[in-house]
């Protein structure tokens, strides 16, 4: 799948004054376009969701009344409840109206605004707020045309690289034969690998060490885990016909989510008959939920106690404007199929695809854990905490080592091919002096 390439940012110039001061000086005029069509969207689901909780309590309270309550509400399949003729109707009709008045008129004033696109270059803020808003509402800001949705693009130095030989030799004039491409994971960008790491990096730390150059994957990932690994697949194809001297080596470093993604690519790259698999020496996950988070599962469960009851059902809502790439995140889910003929928010029993580690590549996982090492009569227990719940507050050990209960899931790592980091979180897996090691060991050590 081609990916279309962004041009490199300009020079910084002065930046905008906003009106009032009220905005952080780091913010585009793309960026409070696309934040004001957010704010016009919220409000508007603020009141459909008020809307239809009074519309429920009108039918809750109706009902014992038979045909005689009946007459009071609104009876149309999928309405409100609440009459659109009666006065109640008429406000909330008013309220939705002046919302899009108003929304529209600021849309197209920010959009004269916006033609020019700003030359500043981004900023480490202004990254980390573009990555979470994807990450929570990607699908839907991709959906909506949304100028703050991100495209999948490889980046060095946090700005986009233009995938031509010419191109790739001038921005990376020491570019080696041994390719490192690092995949970020959940509401998260390239940027952070490199933030509050004292010596650099993962990926800084293993050129220097190992004679890799270090490219590093920006995307959106509140997409299906699927569109992410098809759109990577294709890009991983552009970057290997595209570099400027004979490919030796490919290694993907992926973080959380990023795993699923790289793993989703191998798959659909098997598929598509790419040549890039064959290039592929090394796949290295860190806290990777290959069979899913429990976070997201009680999200799940959440909405399923809310959509039970008639007067909760609208709140059930709010949890549901998670992403597609969140609610992937539930199983671990890597494919079209295994999304498809389900319902997002619906609970259900896992039916993924079985999807093996590919064949011929040296396949490593770094799972963590936030307890340490301990003694006496509760060591039993606070181990199968962490196996099945605490792992590093986000994923548990079983899920980051690919073990499942069924056989037939279960992730085939080598012994000598697992890590358990003690003591350790999340987030501390992408800059701990512990890990780089541990990846130095174990890509050092492969044949060349």
């Amino acid at each position: 799948m081609p990916i279309p390439e962004q041009p490199r940012s300009a020079p910084a110039s002065a930046p905008p004054s906003f009106p009032g001061g009220l905005l952080p000086t780091w913010l585009h005029v793309s960026d409070v376009q696309g934040l004001a069509q957010l704010a016009t969207q919220a409000t508007l689901g603020v009141t459909g969701l008020a809307e239809s909780v009074q519309g429920n309590v009108y039918k809750a309270v109706a009902k014992p009344f038979g045909p005689l309550g009946v007459k009071f509400i609104d009876r149309m399949p999928g309405g409100s409840g609440v009459r659109a003729r009666g006065i109640t109707g008429l406000v909330y009709g008013g309220i939705k109206g002046v919302t899009r008045l108003a929304g529209g008129a600021a849309n197209a004033l920010l959009s004269r605004a916006a033609a020019q696109p700003d030359q500043r270059s981004s900023t480490p803020q202004r990254e980390a707020m573009l990555s979470a808003l994807n990450g929570v509402l990607g699908d839907r800001l991709l959906e909506t045309a949304n100028p703050l949705v991100i495209s999948m693009r490889l980046r060095s130095a946090g700005q986009p690289l233009l995938l031509e030989p010419q191109a790739l030799a001038e921005r990376l004039p020491g570019a080696g034969g041994k390719l490192l491409v690092m995949l970020h994971g959940l509401c998260m960008n390239d940027l952070q690998w490199n933030s509050d790491a004292p010596a650099g990096g993962h990926g800084e730390q293993l050129a220097r060490e190992l004679g890799y150059t270090p490219l590093y994957l920006h995307y959106n990932t509140g997409l299906h885990t699927s569109d992410n690994g098809e759109q990577l697949a294709g890009l991983l194809q552009q970057l290997a016909k595209a570099w400027p001297r004979p490919v030796e080596d490919i290694t993907l470093l992926a973080h959380s989510m990023g795993g699923l993604v790289a793993r989703s690519a191998c798959q659909q790259a098997a598929a598509a008959g790419y040549s890039w698999l064959a290039q592929l020496k090394a796949l290295v996950f860190l806290g990777t939920p290959h069979h899913g988070a429990p976070l997201e599962r009680l999200g799940s469960w959440v909405d399923g106690v809310l959509g039970g009851n008639l007067v909760t059902k609208p709140f059930a809502k709010i949890g549901q404007l998670r992403s597609a790439g969140i609610t992937d995140l539930r199983h671990g889910n890597l494919l079209r199929a295994d999304w498809h003929d389900a319902g997002r928010f619906e609970r259900g029993p896992d039916t993924r695809q079985p999807v093996p580690l590919p064949a011929g590549v040296a396949c490593y996982t770094v799972a963590a854990t936030t307890l340490a090492p301990g003694k006496g009569p509760m060591v039993a227990v606070r181990e199968a905490l962490a196996r099945k719940m605490v792992g590093d507050g986000l994923v548990s050990l079983e899920s980051a080592l690919g073990l499942h209960a069924e056989p037939g899931r279960c992730l085939a790592f080598p012994a000598e091919n697992q890590w358990i980091a003690q003591g350790m979180n999340h987030m501390e897996l992408l800059r701990r002096a512990e890990v780089t090691r541990q990846l130095v060991r174990w890509l050092g050590g492969r044949p060349s």
